[in-house]
C-alpha cells in the first residue's frame, strides 16, 4: 500500500515537473446575479453605539513579524487613536498611540482613518487588543507568526479581485474556513470606483466593514491593483491610488522601499516581495531599483520560499487582457528565473490559472527562441482574480490551451499555500461551487533553492560512492 502510495506521488509529481498537457475544465457554474450587495445588508452594518470603531484591518508592521499595523475609521470625531493589547482577553497590559488622518473625494468626507504599530511582539503568540472610547469599545485577537526560519510552517491564503458582491462573500466565508493565517492580496479591493462621485468613497467604507470579520483578525498582505488606480478628472480627481493610500498602509519602510505600493516582508519561512503593477516599474526607475537591491537581501538559508505578488499576470491565456503583462515580463522575467523565484501570484484576470515552470527569457527581439520553454528555475505563475466583484467572470480562453498553461477554470474561488518546510508546499485553488467550497486544482509545490542543493548533495554523495569503489577496486 504504501508503496503504492510512494509510486503514485512519484507520477504525480513527475507530471507536474514535466509540463504535459494543460487542462481546461468543462465546468460550468451557476450564476449569482453579478452585483454588489446592497447596502443596507447585514455584511455591512455598522457597529452599534456612538463613533464606534468600523472598518477594522490589520497587516504585518515590520521586516521580520515581530510588529503588526492596525488600522480603523471612526464616523463622527476622532476619538483615540491608542490600541490597548496584552496576552489574555481583557486584560491589556500595553498601550500603544498611533495616529489618525482623513481625506476628501469629490463630494465625500471620510471618517477619521486611525493607525497604530503594536511593535516588539513575541513570535508564535496570540494577542488581544481593544480599540475606540468608552462603551462603544470594541476588542479583537490576532496571532504572530513563528520567527523566520527555514522550516517553519506556515500556511497563506491568496485572494484577489475581490469586490463586494454575493459571490464575493462566498470566496470570503470558504477563505475564513481555510485555517490559513495571513491573506496575500493580488490587488482590486473595493471596486469603488465602479461608482460615482459621492458614492466612491461609500463603497470603500462599506468594503472595509465586509472584510473586517477577516481583517480583524489576521494580517491581509495588501497590493495594488488598477481598480485602486481612481483617476477620475471629471471629479477633478487626479491623484492616483488616493483613497487606498489613506486607508491601507503598509510597512514599505522596513524593507527600505520609497513608496508603500511596493515592499517585502520576511514571515515565517517565506519571503514575500510584493510590486506596483501601475507605477513606474522600467529600468533605473525607484521602483526597479530597489527590486534590484531588494533580491541581494533575500537568504534562501533563512527564507526558503521566495514569493512575487503582483497585479497582473506574465502568463495568461485569457482572452481577458490578454498580454497585458507583456512589459513587466520583458523586465523582470529574467530577476525571477535568476534568483529562482517560486511563485509568482496575480489578478486581474477574472478566471483561475496556473502555469508550468516555463520562461521566456532567450529571446532579444533580434535573436533567440521567440517562445516560452521549460525552465526548472523558472516560478509557477498562478493568476488568482477570481474574488468575485461585480465584474463578472473572465469566461473565454484562448484556443487551443498554450504549452505555458497546466490548468484553467472560469469561476470564483480562492488558494491556499501551506508551507510544510523548507523544501515542499501544498497548493490548493478551490472553487465556490454554488455556495460550496470545492477544492479542484492542487500539488505539491517544491522548493527551487533547496530542491536544487537536495539534488547536489545526492550527485556528490553518488561521486563519493563511485569514487570509493574505484579506490577500492585498484
Amino acid at each position: 500500500m504504501l508503496l503504492h502510495l510512494l509510486f503514485s506521488l512519484f507520477a504525480f509529481v513527475t507530471f507536474i515537473d514535466s509540463g504535459n498537457a494543460g487542462v481546461t475544465s468543462s465546468f460550468t457554474r451557476g450564476e449569482f446575479p453579478t452585483v454588489d450587495i446592497p447596502l443596507d445588508n447585514e455584511v455591512f452594518a455598522v457597529p452599534k453605539g456612538y463613533n464606534a470603531p468600523q472598518q477594522v484591518h490589520i497587516t504585518q508592521g515590520d521586516y521580520d513579524g515581530k510588529a503588526v499595523l492596525i488600522s480603523w475609521a471612526t464616523p463622527d470625531k476622532p476619538g483615540t487613536s491608542e490600541v490597548r493589547y496584552g496576552l489574555s482577553e481583557g486584560k491589556y497590559e500595553f498601550t500603544a498611540k498611533g495616529s489618525f488622518t482623513n481625506y476628501t473625494f469629490y463630494t465625500y468626507k471620510s471618517g477619521y482613518i486611525h493607525k497604530c504599530l503594536l511593535d516588539g511582539l513575541q513570535y508564535d503568540t496570540k494577542y488581544y487588543y481593544e480599540i475606540g472610547d468608552g462603551d462603544s469599545a470594541r476588542s479583537f485577537w490576532f496571532e504572530t507568526p513563528p520567527k523566520v526560519d527555514p522550516d517553519a510552517s506556515y500556511k497563506f491564503g491568496i485572494i484577489g479581485d475581490l469586490g463586494q458582491t454575493y459571490d464575493s462573500l462566498s470566496t470570503l466565508q470558504h477563505y475564513m474556513n481555510s485555517g490559513a493565517k495571513t491573506v496575500l492580496f493580488v490587488g482590486d479591493l473595493s471596486y469603488a470606483d465602479r461608482y460615482k462621485y459621492h458614492n466612491v468613497g461609500v463603497r470603500w467604507d462599506s468594503w472595509g466593514r465586509f472584510v473586517e470579520p477577516s481583517t480583524a483578525y489576521q494580517p491581509w498582505i495588501w497590493n495594488t491593483g488598477n481598480h485602486e488606480i481612481e483617476y477620475m478628472p471629471y471629479m477633478d480627481e487626479v491623484t492616483m491610488f488616493k483613497s487606498y493610500l489613506y486607508r491601507y498602509p503598509t510597512p514599505y519602510q522596513a524593507s527600505k522601499s520609497t513608496s508603500p505600493l511596493w515592499y517585502s516582508i520576511r514571515r515565517a519561512s517565506a519571503h514575500i516581495i510584493v510590486l506596483s503593477a501601475y507605477s513606474p516599474f522600467v529600468k533605473y526607475t525607484p521602483q526597479w531599483k530597489w527590486l534590484r537591491e531588494e533580491f541581494k537581501n533575500v537568504d534562501r538559508k533563512k527564507t526558503p520560499w521566495l514569493i512575487v505578488l503582483m497585479h497582473v499576470p506574465i502568463y495568461n491565456s485569457n482572452v481577458a487582457h490578454f498580454m497585458e503583462g507583456e512589459s513587466l515580463r520583458s523586465v523582470f522575467e529574467a530577476w525571477f528565473v535568476e534568483h529562482k523565484v517560486d511563485v509568482v501570484f496575480a489578478g486581474h484576470v477574472h478566471a483561475y490559472e496556473r502555469s508550468y515552470r516555463v520562461s521566456n527569457i532567450r529571446f532579444n527581439i533580434s535573436s533567440g527562441d521567440p517562445y516560452p520553454v521549460p525552465d526548472k528555475s523558472a516560478p509557477v505563475y498562478i493568476t488568482v482574480g477570481d474574488g468575485g466583484n461585480q465584474e463578472g467572470l473572465a469566461v473565454r480562453f484562448r484556443d487551443p490551451q498554450p504549452d505555458y498553461s497546466a490548468f484553467r477554470e472560469a469561476s470564483y474561488g480562492h488558494s491556499t499555500l501551506e508551507i510544510k518546510n523548507r523544501t515542499h508546499a501544498l497548493y490548493h485553488w478551490n472553487r465556490n461551487d454554488d455556495g460550496k467550497k470545492v477544492k479542484i486544482d492542487s500539488f505539491v509545490l517544491h522548493n527551487l533553492y533547496w530542491g536544487s542543493r537536495r539534488k547536489l548533495n545526492k550527485n556528490r554523495l553518488r561521486s563519493v560512492i563511485l569514487n570509493k569503489a574505484s579506490t577500492a577496486q585498484q
